[in-house]
């Protein structure tokens, strides 16, 4: 194997993939990354065995080839080199690199030990907006858990229901669903939130589609020069509409910025309590107030105006709460509950695709 890339192209691939390569993995190859050319370009993956990412790189080849080396240390040094044509030529298990006055030999590993994973041959295929599924994906991945014990509610459940595309997550505390686009077909795929972390970071602003290819196992999503393939989580989601209330008793309109700062300043006073805070929906005084208790250090209630419809409190746990209203995107939210015990849904007034549930805690 011998070619030339340049520098920027070959650090941004590696930064790519190689957060997913784990030299503490049970099969010590999974901390490489695989360089191989493919025609006149080079491609950079990377696997854990449920995730592998490869990243396409223009290149100037002048021989076929390819390695397995450190990802770490190859994303390091790379990352350090200057801007400019970098060669890479292998001798036998040595990847030979030099770059104006830099000259380095990584010692590599054959590439016939790398993992390979199953290509998708019988999916189905279809396109979604990158703008449009970015988004939609920092709304959601966030309320997924982390409990290994639950593993479907570990993943993100993109689904098709009544004509529409949606993405949801769920840690059985608080529920997040994004209404995407119209879909007429039958989509039902439960993704790693991890998978759609990767993903979240190798999405561009400059992306224009995300290509899904999809079967009964894994899903395959094409960004530019980037492949994504994550298997997929085996199970039946729960049906998570029967937690959204259809309507609401008590209801109130404020700014998101006002409901951010007092939800702050009360968590403050709530670490104590696990973050545990009271918010009380005042018709009279059209006000919204947080009220937070810390027996060692004191107590604090904020309030901010609001257009309020009925009268109530309900006890959340505000990290939730800040984490729900920092990924609503309007200027006011709307924040409705019917008691204690009942859900709290937080929403935008002006868009209604993104519904954000927070389950009460017991005062």
């Amino acid at each position: 194997m011998k070619l030339q890339v340049t520098q920027e192209n070959l650090s941004k691939a590696l930064g790519s993939v190689a957060r997913i390569a784990n030299t503490r993995n049970a099969l010590p190859i999974l901390g490489n990354v695989l360089l191989k050319t493919v025609e006149n370009r080079l491609s950079v993956s990377a696997t854990n065995l449920d995730i592998a990412i490869t990243h396409y790189i223009g290149s100037k080849v002048a021989s076929e080839g390819a390695i397995t080396v450190p990802a770490r240390l190859m994303q390091d040094f790379i990352a350090s080199l200057p801007s400019g044509i970098i060669n890479l030529e292998l001798d036998e298990h040595k990847l030979h690199i030099t770059a104006d006055q830099y000259k380095s030999t990584i010692n590599g590993v054959t590439a016939d030990d790398f993992p390979v994973m199953p290509a998708i041959t019988d999916g189905t295929a279809w396109e979604i907006p990158a703008s449009v599924f970015k988004k939609g994906l920092q709304q959601t991945v966030l309320a997924a858990s982390n409990d290994e014990a639950r593993p479907v509610l570990t993943g993100v459940y993109l689904h098709s229901h009544d004509g529409m595309l949606y993405l949801v997550a769920t840690d059985s505390y608080r529920l997040a669903e994004k209404t995407l686009v119209k879909n007429k077909d039958n989509v039902s795929m439960l993704i790693p939130a991890g998978a759609m972390q990767d993903l979240l970071r190798i999405l561009g602003d400059g992306d224009e589609t995300v290509r899904i290819t999809h079967d009964d196992q894994q899903v395959l999503f094409k960004v530019g020069e980037v492949e994504l393939v994550s298997r997929l989580i085996d199970g039946a989601y729960p049906d998570y509409r029967k937690l959204i209330p259809a309507q609401f008793e008590i209801s109130a309109t404020l700014s998101r910025d006002d409901f951010t700062n007092i939800t702050k300043v009360s968590s403050l006073f709530a670490r104590e309590s696990a973050g545990s805070v009271t918010i009380k929906v005042d018709e009279v005084s059209k006000l919204v107030s947080i009220n937070s208790i810390a027996s060692q250090l004191g107590e604090n209630t904020a309030s901010a105006s609001a257009e309020v419809t009925g009268t109530g409190e309900v006890t959340l746990n505000s990290r939730y709460l800040l984490d729900a209203l920092h990924v609503l995107s309007g200027d006011k939210v709307i924040f409705q509950f019917n008691g204690k015990l009942d859900p709290s849904l937080l929403s935008d007034p002006k868009n209604k695709d993104y519904k954000h549930i927070v389950m009460p805690l017991r005062s």
